[in-house]
């Protein structure tokens, strides 16, 4: 593989000189992939693990979520200067420079994932409905999915991320709800910064769950792919024009993904301090939903937080679901070099279209044949823990091959740290089931 080139400037720097008011507003015109990608990864079966997490072992995990900060950065920091430079999506570089089988490894993963988390966010959004509408989540489940597939098929990308920019908003309920339940600053910093680790099956279990949660396949995809579109509106519609990478465009990739992870963790932070501060005080340990988590708040802190809590899991879900999709579309579209794109018509892009119906509808199947959601979303979260590891060093490797990206290649410190995240839940694994086999 032939090294990049230099892509020209299209993106200038900061002006020396600029008033502040311009840089924000320039910050925030910049905030695309990063943001959507982060916002996008506390969908309904992120707040429902969040939610389990809390109630269950109280303020005791808050620290992961500055375990988690730097390692899913890291990885999303690949991902995106991956793409700039190649100018393809992740399953279009394994593509190019690793056999089949390991291509279709990571799709496999990443659909069959995608396909149990779409039918649990559904869920979760439906049922999140019923409770403020009193319509039975049933109605609801097909309106959603049906929702979510005419945007995804009739809106333009353009159109399409200044919805998901606006949704990323959402989150600021949870914000909101855990500072309504009036916790314990000094409990609250005690468990932030000093980590607490149990050698059980069921710790390790929830640690790894997390972790497969908040640094999961499809974000990998969806931030390489959605760079690449990026590009595509930039005017650079062929592979060639795409290829390189300026310093501005890095750097604008930069701020874009790590404001976009702090705001994930930011939400994961909040969820996990609300949950703890409201169900595992009142002894409330067995949650198993975002749903009974809004429900058992209700009386605990009031109808302001039930509702910011129950109104957030439907935000996130019309955010996290057309992530989900269109990540498998664009890895099975190029890892089978199909034309796929949001912004194509559907005649045009017949096939990453059917991808995405397809997989909105079997997991909207999954919700009407009886196959529990909950319980398949916390395995699936599990064995995105267990599977990530070797796609985040195929990832790292990749960022650190000179063949692959020429004299762009992403810096020690971030290499080093998706090293790091490769092992750290690969022992969370280990771990998890050298103490169940104990037992």
């Amino acid at each position: 593989m032939t090294s990049p080139p230099t892509a020209p400037a299209s993106i200038p720097p900061p002006a020396p000189g600029e008033r502040l008011p311009d840089r924000i507003r320039h910050f925030f015109r910049d905030l695309g992939p990063g943001i959507v990608t982060g916002a996008a990864d506390d969908d309904p079966s992120g707040i429902s693990t969040y939610s389990v997490t809390g109630a269950a072992y109280g303020l005791s995990m808050l620290w992961t979520v500055l375990l988690t900060f730097p390692l899913m950065a890291a990885v999303q920091l690949m991902c995106a200067r991956l793409a700039l430079v190649r100018g393809e999506g992740l399953a279009g570089v394994i593509r190019r420079r690793y056999p089949r089988g390991v291509l279709w490894g990571a799709c496999a993963l990443l659909v069959t994932a995608n396909v149990v988390n779409i039918g649990a966010d559904l869920a979760g959004m439906a049922e999140s409905l019923e409770m403020v509408t009193g319509i039975h989540h049933d109605v609801w489940l097909p309106l959603v999915a049906g929702a979510i597939i005419a945007a995804l098929i009739w809106w333009s990308y353009h159109r399409l991320a200044r919805v998901f920019k606006w949704l990323t908003l959402v989150l600021i309920a949870y914000v909101l709800t855990a500072l309504l339940t009036h916790p314990d600053v000094g409990d609250v910093l005690r468990a932030t910064f000093v980590p607490h680790i149990e050698w059980t099956p069921a710790f390790l279990a929830t640690l790894l769950g997390i972790l497969g949660t908040t640094i999961t396949p499809y974000m990998f995809f969806w931030q390489a792919a959605q760079e690449v579109e990026e590009e595509r509106a930039l005017g650079r519609v062929t592979l060639a024009s795409r290829r390189g990478a300026t310093d501005a465009e890095l750097a604008i990739a930069r701020t874009d993904v790590l404001t976009g992870m702090g705001w994930a963790g930011a939400a994961m932070y909040f969820i996990i301090l609300t949950a703890a501060t409201t169900l595992h005080t009142a002894g409330l340990t067995d949650i198993q939903t975002a749903k009974q988590a809004a429900e058992a708040l209700r009386p605990l802190a009031g109808d302001a937080a039930y509702l910011l809590f129950t109104l957030g899991i439907v935000g996130t879900g019309m955010l996290g679901v057309p992530v989900l999709a269109g990540s498998a579309a664009y890895a099975i579209s190029e890892a089978m070099h199909w034309r796929g794109s949001l912004n194509d018509r559907p005649r045009v892009g017949a096939k990453f279209y059917g991808v995405i119906v397809a997989a909105v509808l079997l997991g909207l199947a999954l919700d009407y044949v009886g196959i529990s959601a909950v319980r398949a979303l916390f395995y699936s979260a599990v064995l995105n823990g267990l599977l990530a590891p070797p796609l985040v060093v195929l990832i790292t490797l990749l960022s650190g091959d000179r063949s692959v990206m020429g004299d762009r290649v992403s810096g020690r410190w971030v290499r080093g740290l998706g090293w790091a995240t490769a092992a750290v839940m690969g022992a969370a694994g280990v771990g998890m089931v050298v103490t169940w086999l104990g037992q």
